[in-house]
């Protein structure tokens, strides 16, 4: 069907991110919604196993490529078909998010419904889709995501329950905390800080957590890696409480770093122990992370988060070059002003770990012009073999063939 336009408007406004337009066409009577575009292109070129054509895109879908969460919210209030695949290669809107590499989107787009099972016309899902163009962090969102209408049941009274298992009022909160997808623990203690009332009320948020793991472990379709995360939060949270001085004490305790290069020992302990804890040893998860870990030494890689992230979310999910060295967080901008290796999200991390990391400040500033020199000196060793290269091919184009023989 062809675009009137007003719908090619709408399209247009959603790719130039102009809010105002596209609140002002989405009331027009003939405007629809799911309306699909008539095949322009988007400049991506991954592998010619990745097709972009937007032929066939809704506006949902150029949000969510976009990375656009606000534009994707509104668009779905408004009626957007959260599973749309009309495109030409059956693309739904999360398969672009996740192309995007954009987790507030993919949130956006789940917490309305979208399909993690779906596949395009290749035979791909959203979450192999990410995985081939290196989005790993957004494939570890959907592939953890647990939808809030499962924990729903248990917002009411079953059977012979006087109360329900999870009050309606914590329900959101605990929901947030299913959704991490990061496994180090300092972010599960910010997150407890950041929302005291599952601390408050820790003794329902643990039996909570303990009842999760167990279906996922007894469920007919074994879910090993959803029923280790919730053990593991669980174990957090049981840590947090039993700690004398609360959570702040408990996020430097696991910060602190060790002699003679700031590794957190205390951490890699922390997080065996609770691998250790898991009570269903025969699951081959577990298995596998204790015989991944038990030869290392403690403060020698690959660390326990190393090894417990990978089992988790997958091996490339476990890169912490671009992380926050307070909570983990991939992606993280900031950097020590001093030492110009250590990274942050914000400041509020940065001040969280100033306590520990001033002491090794002069090191890891070392280090960093250790590694600025490798760095320069390979570059010199590859501009020298390139012009070595560039002189030999004059030296072939200008010589005299017959001279040769």
């Amino acid at each position: 069907m062809d675009l009137n336009e007003n719908e090619k408007s709408l399209i247009q406004a959603v790719s130039k991110g102009d809010e105002g337009i596209v609140r002002q066409l989405l009331c027009e009577s003939n405007v629809s919604i799911d309306c699909c575009d008539e095949g322009l292109r988007y400049p991506m070129s991954y592998t010619t196993e990745i097709h972009v054509a937007d032929t066939g895109m809704t506006p949902l879908m150029h949000a969510a490529y976009k990375g656009n969460a606000n534009f994707c919210d509104l668009l779905i209030k408004n009626g957007a078909n959260v599973n749309c695949n009309n495109h030409e290669y059956q693309y739904t809107p999360l398969m672009f998010a996740a192309l995007a590499g954009s987790v507030e989107t993919a949130k956006v787009l789940l917490e309305a419904g979208a399909s993690t099972k779906a596949t395009n016309k290749v035979n791909r899902t959203a979450s192999q889709l990410g995985a081939f163009v290196g989005q790993h962090h957004v494939v570890s969102f959907i592939n953890s995501f647990v939808p809030f209408e499962e924990l729903e049941y248990f917002t009411k009274p079953h059977g012979l329950e006087t109360e329900p298992k999870l009050p309606p009022l914590m329900a959101r909160i605990f929901h947030k905390l299913l959704l991490n997808s990061n496994m180090n623990p300092c972010r599960i203690v910010i997150f407890l800080m950041d929302n005291k009332d599952l601390v408050d009320n820790w003794e329902i948020a643990v039996s909570m957590l303990e009842l999760l793991c167990e279906r996922s472990m007894k469920a007919q379709e074994t879910n090993e890696i959803m029923s280790m995360r919730m053990h593991y939060f669980s174990y957090i949270i049981k840590a947090v409480v039993k700690h004398e001085d609360g959570p702040m004490a408990f996020l430097k305790h696991l910060l602190k770093g060790s002699e003679p290069n700031g590794v957190q020992i205390r951490m890699e302990q922390f997080i065996r122990q609770a691998i250790r804890s898991f009570p269903y040893h025969e699951s081959t998860l577990f298995v596998q992370l204790v015989r991944n870990i038990a030869p290392v030494k403690l403060g020698d890689d690959p660390s326990s988060l190393s090894v417990l992230t990978t089992g988790i979310n997958g091996h490339q999910s476990a890169d912490f070059s671009d992380c926050c060295y307070t909570c983990g967080e991939k992606r993280a901008n900031m950097k020590c002003s001093a030492c110009k290796k250590v990274k942050y999200c914000d400041q509020r991390c940065q001040k969280f770990h100033w306590f520990t990391h001033k002491k090794f400040c002069k090191y890891f500033a070392e280090e960093f012009l250790r590694e600025q020199k490798l760095q320069e000196a390979e570059e010199n060793i590859s501009q020298s073999a390139n012009t070595c290269i560039s002189e030999a091919n004059i030296s072939d184009e200008t010589s005299d063939p017959k001279s040769e023989q």
